[in-house]
């Protein structure tokens, strides 16, 4: 029971990972929070299941969507953070814009789709469960796993061995420098806002394909859970957003092992205080970004 349970908080902390990493990266560029990050989230799960209806296989819509995620996350800085950088408006300001953007998403969503649940006709949904032993996991598990690994070790990758990635670190540790040393800073943020909401749009599809449900508010909760993901592993670390979202799972999961199922909220978010009580910057700190 406990070895079962361990292995379903593997995936759903996959999955917080994945949302907590993009709120990691804006905050770590700009310390600023993007609470419209749920709402892209969302749209993501829409866009997959509209592009689905539409006759695209899933091999080819959820690639659409989780682009067009990142299409709408520069947009979202277009509008709603670029104008208040020009006026070196008070990081206050930035936050209640992205909840103005947020809420306006969620009417869109809303006037399109309605607020009826809708869920996916995928065969791949319909499998019969695996068996390793006395664990028992889905293709659908797989998936997501497979998906979250895939993409933290590609953002990894980028973050240590690519242009764009040293140029992300050089804006997050000092934007007046980076500039001097030649580095496009609105393009650099632009591309840490696309990085950014393409994973939140593929945590948003991967959520909706493990519980076959995609609906308006479902952006709500994980969002409370990404913001306990990267306080948890240190604001600004990515990978202490990795790390924090798989403990924040872990413990989810194991609540509901030992009966507690109706407390595991006040027990994740329990375990994250008695963290911040030992160190109060979080397991990593918050620079990490600058050396992830």
């Amino acid at each position: 029971m406990v070895g079962q349970q361990l292995v379903n908080g593997l995936f759903l902390g996959a999955v917080y990972a994945l949302f907590a990493i993009g709120y990691t990266l804006v905050f770590g560029v700009l310390d600023i929070l993007n609470l419209a990050h749920a709402a892209i989230f969302m749209l993501a799960a829409f866009a997959t299941w509209s592009l689905l209806g539409a006759g695209l296989p899933f091999w080819l819509a959820a690639p659409i969507a989780i682009a067009g995620a990142g299409v709408l996350g520069i947009v979202l800085d277009r509008i709603a953070f670029a104008p208040l950088r020009r006026r070196a408006a008070p990081n206050l300001i930035p936050l209640i814009s992205s909840i103005g953007m947020a809420i306006i998403f969620g009417a869109i969503a809303r006037g399109i789709y309605g607020p009826d649940e809708r869920q996916f006709a995928l065969a791949f949904l319909q499998t019969p469960p695996l068996h390793a032993g006395p664990l028992t996991f889905t293709i659908v598990q797989l998936v997501i796993l497979g998906s979250a690994i895939a993409f933290m070790l590609g953002l990894a990758w980028v973050m240590r061995a690519t242009a764009l990635g040293r140029a992300i670190r050089a804006v997050a540790e000092d934007r007046v420098a980076a500039a001097l040393l030649g580095i496009d800073l609105e393009r650099t943020i632009g591309a840490t806002f696309f990085i950014a909401s393409a994973l939140g749009g593929l945590a948003g599809i991967l959520t909706a394909l493990q519980y076959n449900s995609v609906q308006i508010d479902m952006g709500g909760q994980i969002e409370l859970k990404g913001l306990a993901v990267i306080v948890l592993g240190g604001m600004g670390s990515i990978t202490g957003a990795v790390i924090g979202g798989f403990v924040i799972g872990m413990v989810e999961t194991l609540a509901v092992a030992f009966g507690l199922s109706e407390w595991r909220d006040a027990i994740s978010y329990g375990v994250m205080f008695l963290i911040l009580i030992v160190r109060p910057t979080g397991l990593f700190g918050k620079r990490s970004l600058r050396t992830a």
